[in-house]
């Protein structure tokens, strides 16, 4: 039982270590997170050095996998591009196994304490970030040398260590079973690198040799699958095929390695670190996943068709209706990536609202009830989205946003009510149109011909406002404020010269109270296209 305690709580320190770490790492990278993932291509070696890279800053192969899972599910990162990060993410954790088998514990404990004096110390942001790095890489070689401590007693043990022993005979059931044992506790611990340094641990004490460790490693990276599949539970389609790639990767990469390369990097790794069994396991950790990743990468399309293939497009992606689709809570641990994606979808929403208000006024202008109710039907999209994007919002607001990112969502807030009112003025001029058609409403050629005037105008603005927010253009932006006056001047006009001919009788009552409702609706979108306009002006250089 002292043994299962020594041992549980020096994982602990080796995982709470190895999450300070991390997060200092992440702290540090700040907005340089968001470049990293922009700079991806449809090149798949850089997206393998952009998977590499984030995963030695967050230090987790599964909260790589996860993130990529979140990035497809919202759009950021297309299947061929997220397939190359994975193969990364492989290579990056290896850093963690690598920085666990080195001979340094005996400095750990005076890299807390200075890192720890600093972080208590000092007032400035980044050198806390900085401290916090060697206050979690401390810790994680105290947590390293409680395991050690705790799995000596192992030694005394003839049974377990037959049974370690065994797992590197060359029987397909010995292999098997070693297979298994580490994806089970990699599936159960949620972690490659705890299940590794629990491995390092057991070499370190000569409780195993690499001829047993490295089946267990292939089964670690096929225990680590398990958190991205579920992650990708309640994700969309493609999100899922995400998933599917990882674990096919994994597991393909396994099967090549025990039946073609496993004695030749027993070999290798012996022959670079003839005296340390824990270096000969970090160092086989590392080769299996670059040779894995060299191996597979020319086969990365083959195993996106393969996702495909097994997970095909079903009639709900087919019919999938338009709405949000670039939100995702995953998103919210790198600020400054949802905040784009807030962005997105706002323009998303902007651009239904455009179909909105064009379907409206097709309607009004040919009494069609069926266009009317496609409005209708797009108006409920717009207002869900809405709601999901202010939410969403609320969620960002309450994250570790600068001042200037603080700024930038509170104009979201008032940009999505400006154009969400917008989508209710078209469901204005759509009942209208139902009025219209019900009641057989005539209107004269001039009328039709002012309507249509300003129709043209009030969507000029809103299209133009649109362009402005998606592309930052002041220019843009001036021109539609410059168009309010125009609008206004033309709605007084439009109401004056009407109400004249209703008092010549030259347009029935009925037909002259909807014409004055249309022009009051049209000059409505064109302040509020004026307000997007505004607010795109005071968000220059902000985002």
């Amino acid at each position: 039982m002292e043994i299962f305690f020594g041992l549980l709580g020096g994982l602990g320190l080796f995982l709470y270590g190895m999450t300070i770490m991390g997060d200092g790492l992440e702290k540090s990278a700040g907005d340089k997170m968001k470049k990293i993932i922009e700079v991806l291509t449809n090149h798949r070696i850089m997206a393998v050095t952009v998977g590499a890279l984030v995963t030695m800053i967050i230090q987790s192969s599964s909260a790589t996998t996860v993130m990529v899972v979140g990035f497809v599910n919202a759009g950021i990162m297309t299947l061929t591009q997220a397939t190359g990060v994975i193969m990364g993410a492989n290579i990056g954790t290896t850093v963690t196994a690598q920085i666990a088998s080195l001979k340094i514990s005996h400095i750990a404990p005076v890299v807390v304490g200075l890192g720890v004096g600093v972080w208590l110390f000092s007032n400035n942001k980044k050198t806390k970030n900085v401290a916090e790095i060697f206050i979690g890489f401390g810790i994680l070689f105290i947590g390293m040398d409680f395991m050690k401590e705790a799995v000596k007693p192992l030694r005394e043990y003839e049974g377990f260590r037959e049974m370690l022993i065994s797992f590197g005979k060359p029987t397909f059931t010995d292999s098997l079973m070693a297979i298994f044992t580490g994806f089970f506790i990699t599936a159960a611990v949620q972690s490659s690198s705890a299940t590794t340094g629990i491995l390092i641990a057991l070499a370190s004490e000569g409780l195993l040799p690499i001829e047993a460790s490295l089946p267990i490693i292939f089964g670690t990276n096929i225990g680590t699958c398990v958190t991205a599949m579920l992650s990708s539970i309640g994700a969309n389609r493609t999100a899922k095929r995400a998933a599917f790639i990882h674990f096919t990767f994994n597991v393909v990469g396994t099967l090549l390695f025990l039946v073609c390369f496993k004695d030749i990097t027993i070999k290798i790794v012996k022959h670079f670190s003839p005296d340390s069994a824990a270096r000969q396991l970090a160092n086989a950790h590392t080769l299996f996943n670059i040779g894995n990743t060299l191996i597979l990468l020319p086969f990365a399309p083959i195993l996106v068709r393969l996702a495909n293939k097994v997970l095909p497009v079903n009639e709900s992606e087919k019919r999938e209706r338009r709405g949000v689709k670039y939100l995702d809570d995953r998103m919210l641990e790198t600020p400054s990536i949802a905040i784009g994606q807030v962005m997105k979808e706002i323009l998303n929403m902007g651009e239904l609202v455009v179909d909105s208000y064009r379907t409206s006024m097709e309607a009004f202008f040919e009494k069609s009830e069926k266009l009317a109710d496609e409005t209708f039907q797009m108006e409920k999209i717009i207002n869900i989205m809405e709601r999901e994007i202010a939410e969403y919002l609320v969620k960002l607001s309450n994250t570790s946003l600068s001042g200037k990112q603080h700024e930038i969502v509170d104009g979201f807030f008032n940009t999505i009510n400006d154009i969400e009112r917008v989508g209710d003025h078209a469901d204005n001029l759509a009942e209208l149109a139902i009025f219209c058609s019900e009641r057989k409403l005539e209107f004269s050629e001039v009328a039709i011909k002012e309507l249509k005037l300003m129709h043209e105008r009030a969507m000029k603005s809103y299209n133009q406002a649109i362009l402005a927010l998606k592309t930052g253009d002041m220019n843009i932006a001036r021109r539609v404020v410059e168009r309010e006056g125009e609008i206004d001047h033309m709605e007084k006009s439009l109401r004056t010269s009407h109400i004249s001919r209703l008092n010549k009788q030259e347009c029935s009552a009925g037909s002259g109270i909807i014409f004055l409702d249309v022009i009051s609706n049209l000059e409505r979108i064109g302040d509020h296209a004026t307000k997007i306009a505004f607010s795109v002006m005071d968000s220059s250089g902000k985002f």
